[in-house]
């Protein structure tokens, strides 16, 4: 496809939109990381991804010579992802400030100067009619942000569909972005079908990220109205287990989501044994009424037998006297 010559305003004031979303879309999810001090359930590799997919997708715009808004997303894309991926760096992986900062710029630097070289290098053969380097470039942006929206997903079927670590602001602002630009493509004089399928596979994986959380809600309604009535959180419930990752399998097994049981600590409130059974933190020092505190204090004591169970048998299994080592997450 010949480079665009005229520029609608309708293309413009589109794509302008669209920028305007991508500019700030990453900034809740910033926040949301800096707030929580942790990155559960971000992948490290989605930011990372998107952030190489900001190189060729910026020479494919620039030397394609579409509208200057969709032009500039690409180079704020780059800046705003490895700006979370350092965060998960950070937060994660517990790498000191310093050290992630300066490979975040670092690599930023590294991506602008390929980015020109590239720009310099493909423009002369492009205006001179050789295409097919601009539609490798095209193809090899698109795989690249496409498979920068793969990660989520295995965390996803990690928690049964269940969405953890993700702003939906962000998510919702980048899919609002991906679909201003579209439109912004559809307004021009002729509609460039390699940077369509771009946004277009984002609009699409997205919608799937958005769709399994909605599922997840539903299915866990009751649980987490349950949760809401015994005053526990929704992750500290035994039938909620499966939702959790790493999901709570032995209270001696190290990266638990719940703490180590303490069956030496009681609570005021009729002799309810506190941090034991399945790891749920009393919070019922003042229950409503003595039958919750009963309920509550049955279903300790039926996980607390399963675990002791369990636990005897991995001894068995794993020799005399020694705890097992954590090897994995638990199947529920």
């Amino acid at each position: 496809m010949a480079p665009q010559t005229s520029i609608p305003v309708s293309a413009n004031v589109l794509g302008t939109i669209g920028t305007i979303f991508w500019c700030i879309q990453l900034i809740p999810q910033v926040w949301y990381n800096w707030r929580k001090k942790k990155t559960d359930g971000l992948p490290g590799l989605m930011m990372f991804l998107w952030a190489i997919c900001a190189v060729p997708l910026g020479v494919y715009v620039i030397v394609q010579n579409f509208n200057l808004p969709i032009q500039i997303q690409p180079q704020i894309f780059c800046v705003l992802a490895l700006t979370s991926w350092a965060q998960i760096l950070i937060y994660n992986n517990g790498w000191p400030v310093w050290k992630a900062t300066t490979l975040a710029i670092g690599t930023g630097i590294l991506f602008g100067s390929t980015q020109v070289l590239l720009i310099l290098t493909l423009r002369g053969p492009y205006e001179r009619g050789v295409e097919w380097p601009m539609t490798l470039v095209g193809v090899i942006s698109a795989i690249l942000l496409a498979s920068g929206l793969i990660p989520p997903y295995f965390e996803i079927a990690k928690r049964h569909g269940r969405v953890v670590g993700i702003n939906f602001v962000f998510l919702g602002m980048d899919w609002l972005g991906a679909f201003f630009s579209l439109m912004a493509l559809v307004a021009q004089q002729t509609f460039d079908y390699l940077g369509g399928v771009q946004y277009l596979v984002c609009l699409l994986l997205e919608l799937g990220i958005f769709a399994s959380h909605t599922f997840f809600l539903l299915r866990s309604r009751r649980l987490r109205a349950h949760a809401k009535t015994a005053n526990i959180p929704f992750d500290e419930l035994p039938e909620a287990a499966k939702y959790v990752y790493p999901r709570p399998c032995d209270p001696y097994t190290e990266n638990l989501a719940f703490p180590r049981p303490d069956t030496s600590a009681s609570t005021e409130a009729g002799g309810v044994e506190g941090n034991g059974g399945e790891g749920v933190v009393e919070r019922v020092t003042t229950a409503d009424s003595e039958k919750e505190l009963e309920r509550i204090r049955k279903e300790k004591e039926a996980v607390r037998e399963k675990r002791k169970s369990a636990v005897s048998e991995k001894r068995l299994s794993a020799g005399a006297g020694r705890w097992p080592v954590r090897d994995g997450p638990c199947a529920v």
